[in-house]
């Protein structure tokens, strides 16, 4: 009992560090994730700029980028802008052992969004285009199943009508429909690589129309949606989503190479 009671305590120790929640590309942190525990090299090194001829609650004056210490693997783009928010939910940061002890790290002070930065945005919307390319190539397996069982088998005297019987009675197998059959989610980051794909082909979609042509469910797609686009209430374009402009003026300069 005592080494139970022991084990559901909270390590609070760290309750008070500062803690940065930073959002990253999927190939950064796949990137970061084959990084080696053992290699003392750091991942990468955030740069702090700091403007003094602007008053310090003008957001321009400070400036956090991140410069990756290595490409590999995929090439990924280096070079990355940090989008600091201080509007966030309180939160703090948990950690849990192999052994099942809770730790706090810390609590979150800042909030990031990792983009590419101008000078990468050519090179890492090639490597989202090509992402996309592979993931929309569906693999077809196609299996043979032969039973050869009956053809090693001597059929005997007054069982032959049983057999060929038994073989009219299997019932076919009725193809299941589309509409019956559950959506499964895809990969985050692979499905936002297909809404900027779909976003290249036209400006405009609804949501109904996404639905069809990712094969995505509709409350997971409104998600990504409300964090890449905007909504239309009104005008010409109402009831469709269109990318934020940040977004939008990336897919243009990628689609007009």
């Amino acid at each position: 009992m005592e080494e139970d009671e022991g084990s559901s305590k909270v390590e609070t120790a760290k309750a008070e560090r500062s803690v940065w929640l930073m959002k990253c590309p999927v190939v950064v942190a796949k990137s970061w994730q084959a990084h080696p525990p053992s290699d003392p090299n750091p991942l990468a090194k955030v740069v702090l700029s700091l403007d003094p001829l602007l008053p310090p609650d003008n957001p321009s004056s400070l400036q956090f980028t991140m410069e990756m210490a290595s490409t590999e693997p995929g090439n990924i783009p280096k070079s990355y802008s940090l989008n600091m928010s201080k509007d966030i939910v309180p939160m703090s940061v948990f950690s849990e052992s192999g052994h099942g002890k809770v730790a706090v790290e810390g609590k979150v002070e800042h909030k990031f969004d990792m983009k590419p930065n101008s000078d990468s945005i050519e090179e890492y919307g090639k490597l989202c285009r090509e992402r996309t390319n592979k993931s929309m190539i569906r693999n077809r397996q196609i299996q043979v199943i032969n039973n050869d069982r009956g053809a090693h088998m001597r059929p005997l005297p007054g069982i032959i009508g049983l057999v060929s019987s038994a073989s009219k009675d299997k019932k076919k197998t009725q193809p299941v429909k589309q509409s019956d059959m559950k959506r499964t989610r895809r990969d985050r980051g692979e499905l936002e690589d297909i809404m900027f794909k779909l976003f290249e082909r036209q400006p405009n979609w609804a949501l109904k129309q996404l639905v069809q042509e990712t094969d995505q469910p509709a409350q997971f797609l409104k998600e990504i949606l409300n964090e890449l686009c905007v909504y239309n209430k009104r005008g010409a374009n109402q009831g469709t989503y269109e990318l934020k402009p940040e977004y939008k003026k990336s897919v243009d300069d990628t689609g007009a190479e």
